[in-house]
């Protein structure tokens, strides 16, 4: 399928807009997401209608946890990914087989959003894989959804184009972005990418409107030095504002990091401290059972409003308020 976000260049080449490697390909070439590929002078998207897994999920599963809580959504992921990380858990679709080959079926935008429908499902969710990289997908089928009532979710690792977030200004409601180190050089050995167009896209995230939480991975050894954590965590406080959930989940070895050490709970809980006392008020721990790493505490007076349980979530009073002052929770409850 003729892909969308790109332009001609002089003798064939193309130059793709989708995201932050702003691709120059030959003819016969793809991109770094290996899914858009150079066909004659024109850009052609491999996974315009491709989908590798479509289920119903916990929202909590995202991570979101103060969009919808206790809602369930509809999970849509496709193949390709324009980050080529070491420790990917997802690695089976988002790394295209050498031989070209796509996993996945052919679906239409529409098939997936009576789907969502059939399920009563009250979100969409892009994820799995890198979103950034089926826009045309999530284009359609967020149209689609959000004419249905449907809010629609991405779960992104950051790298996109300012060219992918203008047109979903109004098709998207909510995104979780993976800030996977404060560290450029971190982006570019782990993860084939770079740390200042991750910064730049959250920015104008929250600037667009979106509910945005922040999700980082901590990687013991690699990504979990206390400097770069308060770092991490002074531009989430800063740039993004205190209410934004950061999300810190315990690594668990994969792919090519598959024999890594897992990340110590004892870690994860000195995090969750360097969040709190740079002064933000919904830090969460992930990936690992935690007593106060999934609980919602009030920040006007402190008192628990929401528990979690792994993706079981008990409100303790009305839903988006605390139930001792009374005081109004950020989010979107409903």
């Amino acid at each position: 399928m003729r892909a969308m976000l790109w332009e001609p260049l002089p003798g064939g080449d193309v130059c793709c807009r989708l995201c932050a490697h702003a691709c120059r390909l030959k003819k016969g070439g793809k991109g770094v997401c290996g899914v858009r590929v150079n066909v004659g002078g024109e850009l052609v998207s491999l996974v315009a209608d491709v989908v590798t897994s479509a289920q119903m999920d916990p929202v909590e599963k995202k991570p979101l946890y103060h969009f919808l809580p206790g809602s369930k959504t509809f999970s849509v992921g496709s193949a390709g990914c324009n980050f080529q990380c070491r420790f990917c858990q997802n690695h089976q679709i988002a790394r295209v087989p050498s031989n070209g080959v796509v996993p996945g079926k052919r679906v239409t935008p529409d098939a997936l959003v009576r789907l969502a429908e059939n399920q009563r499902a009250r979100s969409m969710a892009f994820t799995y894989n890198e979103p950034t990289v089926f826009f045309e997908q999530v284009y359609e089928t967020s149209g689609l959804a959000q004419a249905m009532g449907l809010r629609v979710i991405l779960v992104s690792n950051g790298f996109m184009s300012e060219d992918f977030l203008l047109p979903l200004r109004r098709r998207v409601n909510a995104v979780n972005v993976d800030l996977k180190s404060f560290s450029d050089d971190f982006y570019r050995d782990y993860c084939g990418g770079r740390l200042q167009p991750v910064l730049d896209n959250l920015k104008a995230i929250r600037d667009m409107g979106w509910w945005l939480e922040v999700t980082t991975l901590i990687i013991p050894g690699c990504n979990d030095s206390a400097a770069e954590l308060r770092d991490m965590a002074a531009f989430v406080h800063d740039e993004l504002g205190p209410d934004t959930p950061w999300h810190l989940s315990a690594f668990h070895g994969a792919y090519l990091m598959a024999g890594h050490p897992s990340t110590p709970l004892s870690r994860l809980e000195e995090a969750w401290s360097i969040g709190r006392e740079a002064g933000l008020h919904f830090v969460y721990i992930g990936n690992v059972s935690s007593a106060v790493g999934g609980t919602t505490f009030c920040p006007a007076c402190g008192t628990p409003a929401i528990e979690r349980r792994g993706w079981q979530t008990r409100r303790l009073g009305a839903l988006g308020q605390c139930p001792s002052c009374k005081a109004a929770l950020p989010g979107v409850w409903k």
